[in-house]
């Protein structure tokens, strides 16, 4: 899947959250309190928040919430698996 595909969904006036997101994620990650396997549930909420305080309470602003946190943790999973092409041979 391409990134232009996921991006035509999202609203433009979401790149904040998107990046918003992907800080949150980072900052979540580097907490040892937190597992790792609940820093995509916690992403995905806080985009929900962000996007409904933005564009206003709608079933439309929940699924562009949920687009933008799933967007942040898959920018964050190309990024790193990107990274780590060079280090596995």
């Amino acid at each position: 899947m391409e990134w232009s595909v996921i991006w035509d969904l999202i609203d433009p006036r979401l790149v904040g959250v998107v990046a918003a997101c992907w800080v949150v994620g980072f900052i979540l990650k580097s907490t040892p309190a937190i597992p790792d396997w609940t820093i995509v549930y916690f992403v995905v909420i806080v985009a929900v928040l962000l996007t409904v305080w933005m564009l206003g309470w709608s079933p439309d602003s929940v699924v562009q919430g949920i687009l933008a946190g799933s967007f942040s943790v898959y920018g964050h999973q190309v990024v790193k698996q990107t990274r780590s092409i060079g280090r596995e041979n």
